[in-house]
């Protein structure tokens, strides 16, 4: 929703090490013949004119023997082809995984194809690793040494070991400088979810943030597979970016603006001006999107579908439960203005996830042995009423567009009688914390789990500390418990008794540099629903 490398030595820590590693690749080539990643001698492709990894690398679905590995080619990362100056050409990638930042003990190596029908990607899925451990990866093509990237497998099993985890969402490139990231990479967390809005599908300067934009998107506004291929690649340039993908394995899910503003489903956000080629461009969106992310081979698109909910398991610490909001929804109710109220908003009949979601959801709540499981999803789970005073008014593109629906997947965690619920959204442009109720007009009712809402990377601008009708809105909403209007990203830290939420802010996007501060800082207990101050 729019609203306001080089090969390490034993003297370079792990930051020093990522962050050359972002900066510049390294070239270990002779003429004719290419040094292998583990310094033997191969035959040599034809040579690239330029630096082929300029959209850096990174590692997503992590598993307790394996993951993804992904990095994408382009010599001209803002072709208007899409094809990132490589055109049709096909290319063999060399990669390498060790357990070390040297590479000295390399564990697994292999090479992969890739060209136009790829975007020019390359997705490695990895098996038969050990769990919970630390690796490092980096690929090589023409001569051509990509980033070093860091990334790990999640504990098997039972396994309750200590989780750091960042989430983040909302980074509208002409916003701001993507300071959020680079302050999120030097945290080093184990894992990172990205909740939706990689990017936005505007033209330049359709999207003004307060005070003005401080740089401008490539291209027209995002219709073709090379509009979302070029705009994923100009984002993806970003050096502070290319920092957060590469110190951790992320998990992802889309939300609206990877496709259309407010998309849902096959209704686009404009339904009363014909758009016939929506179903083209929602293709197109999802393919992209596929292509320029760290997903499975299950994930990728088939037609206008992609099978992006999914349960990732970290051990006996956490079930990420991943979402997703868009593909299945009803369509916005009253409509779709912000603020609003209408009987269609209580349909019974209407599903945010849709039917098919909404019972893998339960059956995931069900099946789920872990300490604590986690929804991460894209829109504002708990009620928030945003008229102040007499009159409700809410946000049809969130949950409370289809309280029925929510109502279906709170009462599935109170059938479930599970241990402890934790759900984690984007969206909104602002940091909230709230606690989560079975009814939210019950004053009585019981607190069954905890939602925390990263604000965004830089969509909106500097933001403030607050807003004017944020105190009323506060007061109409008892269980929300924090907000805040800065920018920035939330760091999380698991463990079998505690759950701790920082919410991290950094003062300002529209400068790069920003230093990063804790805005609050809130625990859970396990077994004791709510948030308490940190």
């Amino acid at each position: 929703m729019t609203t306001d490398a080089l090969p390490a030595t034993s003297e370079h820590s792990r930051r020093s090490v990522l962050r050359a590693g972002i900066a510049a690749s390294a070239v270990l080539a002779v003429p004719g013949t290419i040094v292998g990643l583990a310094g033997s001698a191969s035959a040599a492709p034809a040579a690239l004119q330029s630096n082929p990894f300029t959209l850096g690398v990174a590692s997503g679905e992590p598993a307790p023997d394996g993951m993804v590995l992904w990095t994408r080619l382009a010599t001209d990362p803002v072709a208007e082809d899409g094809l990132g100056g490589l055109g049709q050409r096909t290319t063999d990638v060399d990669w390498e995984l060790a357990t070390d930042e040297q590479f000295r003990d390399v564990v697994r190596r292999g090479t992969e194809r890739t060209g136009p029908e790829l975007g020019h990607s390359v997705h490695v899925e990895l098996a038969g690793l050990k769990p919970g451990r630390e690796y490092f990866y980096r690929f090589r093509t023409g001569g051509e040494l990509s980033p070093t990237g860091r990334t790990r497998t999640a504990p098997a099993g039972s396994a309750m070991a200590p989780l750091s985890m960042c989430f983040v969402s909302c980074a509208q490139y002409e916003h701001g400088y993507f300071t959020a990231y680079a302050r999120l990479a030097e945290d080093e967390p184990d894992l990172v979810l990205h909740l939706g809005d990689y990017f936005y599908e505007y033209k330049a300067r359709d999207y003004v943030a307060p005070g003005g934009n401080v740089r401008d998107h490539v291209g027209p506004e995002t219709e073709t597979l090379a509009n979302y291929r070029q705009r994923h690649a100009q984002y993806k340039t970003d050096a502070d970016l290319q920092a957060a993908h590469a110190v951790a394995p992320w998990l992802v899910v889309f939300d609206d603006h990877e496709v259309d503003n407010n998309w849902a489903d096959e209704v686009y956000e404009h339904p009363e001006i014909p758009q016939p080629n929506f179903r083209a461009r929602r293709e197109a969106a999802l393919r992209a999107y596929w292509e320029n992310m760290p997903l499975r081979a299950a994930q990728r698109p088939k037609g206008i579908d992609m099978q992006l909910y999914r349960r990732v398991g970290w051990g006996g610490m956490a079930n990420f439960h991943m979402l997703d909001t868009r593909q299945y929804r009803s369509d916005q109710p009253c409509g779709d203005r912000f603020n609003s109220d209408c009987s269609e908003r209580t349909d019974p009949a209407a599903s945010l996830p849709g039917s098919a979601q909404e019972q893998w959801i339960a059956d995931g709540f069900r099946r789920s042995r872990a300490r604590w499981d986690v929804l991460g999803q894209q829109v504002f789970f708990s009620q928030v009423d945003f008229t102040p005073g007499p009159g409700r008014g809410f946000n049809p593109d969130a949950w409370d567009g289809t309280p029925g629906s929510r109502d279906r997947v709170v009462d599935s965690w109170v059938a479930a009688k599970g241990r402890n619920l934790v759900v984690l959204t984007g969206d909104v442009h602002a940091a909230w914390a709230a606690d989560i109720k079975t009814r939210f007009d019950d004053p009585a009712a019981p607190v069954i789990g905890t939602e925390l809402v990263s604000t965004s990377i830089t969509s909106g601008g500097d933001g403030s500390e607050t807003r004017p009708e944020t105190a009323g809105i506060l007061a109409d909403n008892p269980h929300v418990r924090f907000y805040n209007n800065r920018r920035g990203y939330v760091r999380t830290r698991f463990s079998p008794t505690e759950l701790t939420a920082e919410f991290r802010a950094v003062p300002y996007v529209k400068q790069p540099g920003a230093p990063v501060e804790t805005k609050a800082t809130f625990v859970v207990e396990d077994r004791k629903a709510g948030l308490n101050p940190g």
